[in-house]
């Protein structure tokens, strides 16, 4: 009995011994993945094995051959061991990963979901506020010479128009969310869908003395379906004006890469800081208050927060992508789409 307890203790000296260096190691390495963790936990183990193991076979006066046996048994143990505990270490650190970003993402999904129906109830509540005030005016006959009754009408109409445009932008956005989105490809001439969309925006950019430019040839052709990708031009083309002080300068450019073509809406906003630009394209996402357009700029749009989210969605359904980055003086967002060879 005395030479087990003997046997116990030393075995137990050499693992503390192995376990306090295993300890420090894991303290040091804190910060690196859960593989590392795993490897180091499995590699202390198997050390703290061996070392009880040598020191009782020393103790036990084994001869070298068989403390030689003892120990390789023990290394192809260990082999084993630390390779099962890397393979599946890596498995727990990918699941552990997607796990997190799955998370992540569900938070971020579920605050622009928030974030679109604060922004939604209240582009839909000062509206209708308003035309019920005209439509009781009108009613009640407290509103009786024509300039001001023409004056109501318009901007009920007006009014009308921005919700239309709101709940048009909500159907959309419910469509591409839910891969209910059917597009009918066909190779579309890029320049005539900038151009009808330019002449679309042309009243209100000069209405803002905007400079609308854009070249007149070189053009090319993409892959794609001509109502959404009008949509895409479109929203890009109003977002650049919305955001472009008086007298500025809204850019439209376009090219070919090998494969794709490109098209390009630069303005003169004054830029975007960089902590909001990988934000631009979120749900309902309208960044400082300072760069907020006011409602009375006149496009009559209530976009919620959803027009660049609408063109991220109908870029990417179209197997394409859509960027931004800052430039001298404003900003540029760069859509890429297929090009037919």
């Amino acid at each position: 009995m005395r030479d087990l307890a003997l046997i116990f203790g030393a075995a137990l000296v050499a693992a503390l011994a192995v376990g306090l260096a295993g300890a420090v190691a894991l303290r040091q390495l804190r910060g690196r993945s859960i593989t590392v963790h795993i490897s180091v936990l499995l590699a202390m183990t198997v050390g703290a094995v061996a070392a009880g193991v040598a020191v009782v076979a020393e103790a036990m006066f084994l001869s070298p051959h068989d403390l030689e046996v003892v120990l390789t048994t023990l290394a192809a143990a260990a082999v084993v061991s630390l390779a099962v505990g890397w393979l599946f270490g890596r498995r727990l650190a990918a699941a552990a990963v997607w796990a997190d970003q799955a998370r992540e993402r569900e938070r971020r999904i579920e605050k622009g979901r928030r974030d679109l129906v604060a922004w939604v109830s209240h582009d839909l509540r000062t509206p209708l506020a308003g035309m019920r005030a005209m439509a009781e005016a009108l009613e009640d006959g407290v509103v009786g010479d024509p300039a001001t009754m023409t004056e109501y009408h318009h901007r009920i109409r007006v009014e009308t128009d921005r919700m239309t445009r709101l709940v048009d932008d909500l159907f959309e956005l419910s469509r591409i969310n839910a891969g209910a989105l059917r597009l009918s490809l066909s190779a579309v001439p890029l320049g005539d869908v900038v151009s009808d969309a330019l002449a679309g925006t042309a009243p209100l950019a000069a209405a803002r003395r905007i400079r609308l430019l854009a070249p007149e040839s070189g053009w090319p052709t993409v892959t794609a379906s001509e109502p959404e990708l009008a949509r895409v031009v479109g929203n890009l083309l109003l977002n650049a004006i919305r955001y472009t002080p008086e007298d500025g300068t809204v850019r439209v450019d376009a090219g070919r890469d090998a494969g794709t073509a490109w098209l390009a809406v630069a303005d003169t906003c004054g830029g975007i800081p960089e902590r909001d630009l990988p934000r631009v394209f979120d749900v309902a996402f309208r960044g400082e208050r300072a760069r907020t357009p006011p409602r009375d700029s006149g496009d009559g749009e209530g976009s919620g927060g959803l027009g660049l989210a609408i063109v991220r969605g109908l870029v990417e359904a179209h197997g394409g992508r859509v960027e931004v980055g800052n430039v001298a003086g404003g900003c540029r967002f760069v859509v890429r789409l297929p090009s037919p060879a």
